[in-house]
Parts: structure tokens; C-alpha cells; sequence
């Protein structure tokens, strides 16, 4: 058994949750946020058996796209303003991040 903890942009989260659910995943949501750009994502922690983990691999994937962003930098403070950018920066955001971790044991209470 495999545990798959998914970090995806809150844009993707419901895309995401109904496509694991039209193929019999059982998912639990967190809320979450990214500490660079300090944006909501969702973290989904799925429990699967080993021959499903790259179905949900897919899932994911097909369901998690990235995307272009513009960004306001964040203004040092008390620190050396000579790398400091003024404006609005494009960075890509989205797609996901994925874990997946062995699973000694499972109990379902």
C-alpha cells in the first residue's frame, strides 16, 4: 500500500477531487499554503494499493496543469535593496507536487 500526498494550486483542487472520485480513490483535502508565493493550495492525501499509484499518477497529472502568474515582489526590509525588482514578475505557478511513501500499516475504523 502507498500513501500519495498531493500539493496542487487551489485552482485545480475540485477538478482534481472529482476525477479521483470517478475513479474510486478515496481522498481527504487539507487546506495549505505555499511558503514562496504564500498563495492557497490544497493538499490531497490519497491511500492507495500499489498497482493504483500510477492511475492516480495520471489522475493528477491530466488534472494539475501550471500556469503563468504575475507576482508583486515583496519590499526588503532592512535588507540590501540593490536586488530589489520593483514590478509585477511572471512566474509559473500550478502542476503538483506529489509524495508517495510506503505504507507499513493501514486501520479503517
Amino acid at each position: 500500500m502507498k500513501l500519495i500526498l498531493a500539493v496542487i494550486q487551489d485552482q485545480d483542487s475540485n477538478r482534481l477531487s472529482n476525477a479521483l472520485v470517478d475513479h474510486n480513490f478515496r481522498a481527504t483535502k487539507l487546506a495549505s499554503t505555499g511558503g514562496f508565493l504564500k498563495s492557497g493550495n490544497t493538499t490531497f492525501i490519497i491511500g492507495t494499493e500499489d498497482i493504483r499509484v500510477e492511475k492516480a499518477l495520471e489522475i493528477i497529472r491530466d488534472n494539475c496543469k501550471s500556469r503563468d502568474q504575475l507576482v508583486a515582489p515583496v519590499s526588503p526590509m532592512g535588507g540590501n535593496a540593490d536586488s530589489y525588482v520593483p514590478y509585477p514578475v511572471e512566474v509559473q505557478v500550478g502542476g503538483a507536487t506529489v509524495f508517495v511513501l510506503p505504507v507499513d500499516l493501514f486501520h479503517q475504523f
